[in-house]
């Protein structure tokens, strides 16, 4: 009996597998299976942890056969990590360009990344990452660990690694499992919203309404849907705008802003969930996006396809559950900045994330004379880098109260700045900085961060080479990254926790979880949500008076969560 054993696939369906010993190394003779998913359901009982290449390509192969393994080792998520940790972002992360490295070989490059295949999770027309043999797996895996062992907290960085790969085992089962979706409710939602479709595809009747109403109100014809024209339009009225962005627009004087807005509003509904959408996502009552853990430098999910972190809160009302069934939407409750108080271990601010309560009650009554709105602008400010105005007299009072929290995201700024690497609670690394132009030529994401104000600011994923900008981009990245690594410790608890049930986990992004699960087991799955954000907490952080609580719904409609 083996806790870990490694698996490769081979031509066809089979596989190749062995048993590893606590040195990492094999324990055992090599062994030949021609049916990968029997390989693997005839040693559930005995295998603690799966070593493989990519979940992404063994475990569809396994959950469509009904295989569900406990953990895994991801070779591929690993490297990326160590990769980062070392400062060698953007370097192939596949197992056969670590193989070519160790033996100082030519690095195959990564294929570039599939496009997204509604309806599917796979293509067989598309480049897939290269399969290595077993012996290079084992070659890869072991010196993998001895640059673990090398990190700077080796403890930490193993189980980021460990959670980075339980992600991998959620988004795939999740991939499978589906966000319920009423497809018939989603049609009546857009005729409600957009009226009738006209043939050939064009704008349906409320935008052309809206469009004339725009037009009309300039005394020209104008498209509402290009921003030059409408920019060039408001030159031609005397009023000089720079972008037709919602909160620009609000502040004008003319009569063209009001339907000018509500079409910007229902243009990107149809253009982003319309009829197309609604056709080529949503099959037997399921939206099945493919979750893609890790998609930004920060940790935080992307999906390939589907717009599925995005959806709006008017088209939530097509996520119903099942006939007897329901969702379960839990939020984690200021969720950075408690984050904040754990890794920079004031005590101050600790004590006031030791509760379940309003955190920025909490700490206005103890540092802003009771108003929530300033402590709310400086501890947001802090961790964005927003100091201007009177934000610069709130932080004030915000550093002389949290010494050592403000202290923590100036010196990642710092850091930053100053060229420096700068790393998550557990190890996720941020990039180096790089030259002026190549955030997108280096192929890495791009994430976007909301600002206190309300607006949104898109933050170079891979850091920008002007000191100040990379600076704001650290200061966030200690805190965001943090956080993101205390959701996938809390996803990976949520999953075993509800494993025995029926219930299954359907959607997550960033600070929010969703459980379609029975009626019945609602209120033990809401439980587990709240369990698993604590458990988090103690592994990820250690033992500290911070709270990790969720605000929870247990209701038929996803719109009713909110």
């Amino acid at each position: 009996m083996s806790e870990r054993w490694a698996l490769a696939t081979t031509e066809g369906d089979g596989a190749r597998l062995v048993p590893l010993g606590p040195d990492s190394l094999p324990a055992g003779p090599v062994l030949e299976e021609p049916d990968l998913v029997e390989a693997v359901r005839s040693r559930l009982p005995e295998v603690g942890r799966w070593v493989w290449r990519s979940t992404a390509e063994i475990c569809p192969r396994l959950l469509a056969a009904g295989v569900r393994v406990e953990r895994c080792y991801d070779i591929e998520a690993a490297e990326l990590l160590v990769l980062g940790h070392e400062g060698r972002l953007g370097e192939p992360r596949s197992a056969a360009a670590a193989w070519a490295r160790l033996h100082r070989g030519p690095v195959p490059p990564d294929p570039p990344p599939r496009a997204a295949v509604p309806g599917s999770q796979s293509s067989l027309f598309e480049p897939q990452p290269a399969s290595v043999p077993l012996e290079a797996l084992l070659e890869v895996y072991a010196e993998q660990q001895r640059r673990h062992a090398a990190a700077e907290h080796p403890g930490r960085l193993r189980l980021l690694t460990a959670a980075e790969s339980a992600a991998m085992l959620v988004a795939a089962e999740m991939n499978v499992a589906g966000l319920p979706w009423r497809a018939d409710v989603h049609r009546d939602l857009l005729h409600e919203l957009l009226g009738e479709r006209y043939a050939g595809g064009g704008e349906p009747r409320r935008l052309a309404e809206l469009a004339d109403e725009v037009s009309a109100a300039f005394g020209r014809r104008v498209r509402p849907d290009l921003p030059a024209d409408v920019v060039k339009a408001f030159a031609q009225a005397g009023i000089r705008v720079k972008s037709t962005r919602r909160w620009e627009l609000a502040e004008l004087d003319h009569p063209a802003v009001k339907p000018l807005i509500e079409y910007k509003k229902l243009y990107r509904i149809w253009v982003a969930h319309g009829w197309s959408w609604l056709q080529d996502w949503v099959r037997d009552g399921r939206f099945r996006p493919e979750y893609l853990p890790g998609g930004t430098v920060s940790g935080r999910w992307t999906t390939n396809g589907g717009g599925a972190l995005q959806i709006p809160k008017v088209i939530r009302r097509a996520v119903v559950a099942d006939e007897g069934w329901r969702l379960v939407v839990a939020d984690a409750d200021q969720m950075e900045p408690r984050v904040l108080a754990a890794i920079s271990r004031d005590r101050g601010l600790m004590e006031v994330a030791g509760h379940d309560g309003d955190l920025y009650k909490a700490l206005s009554d103890r540092a802003f004379s009771g108003d929530r709105d300033d402590a709310k602008l400086a501890l947001l400010g802090a961790i964005y880098g927003q100091t201007s105005g009177d934000g610069l007299k709130n932080l004030a009072m915000l550093r002389r109260r949290f010494p050592k929290a403000v202290g923590y995201v100036d010196d990642a700024a710092r850091d930053g700045e100053e060229g420096r690497l700068v790393r998550t609670w557990l190890g996720r690394t941020s990039p180096r900085a790089a030259g002026a132009g190549d955030d997108e030529e280096a192929g890495i994401p791009q994430e976007s961060t909301e600002l206190p104000s309300g607006n949104t600011e898109f933050t170079p994923g891979y850091a920008s080479s002007n000191a100040r900008a990379r600076g704001r981009f650290t200061r966030n990245f200690v805190v965001q990254g943090s956080a993101a690594d205390w959701a996938l410790l809390m996803l990976a608890a949520l999953r075993q926790a509800i494993a025995p049930m029926r219930a299954e986990l359907v959607f997550f992004q960033h600070d929010e979880v969703i459980v379609h699960c029975p009626a019945e087991e609602a209120e033990g799955v809401a439980a587990a949500i709240r369990a698993a954000g604590e458990l988090a907490g103690r592994i990820a952080f250690g033992d500290t008076p911070v709270r990790f609580p969720f605000t929870t719904a247990v209701v038929e409609c996803y719109a009713d969560a909110k």
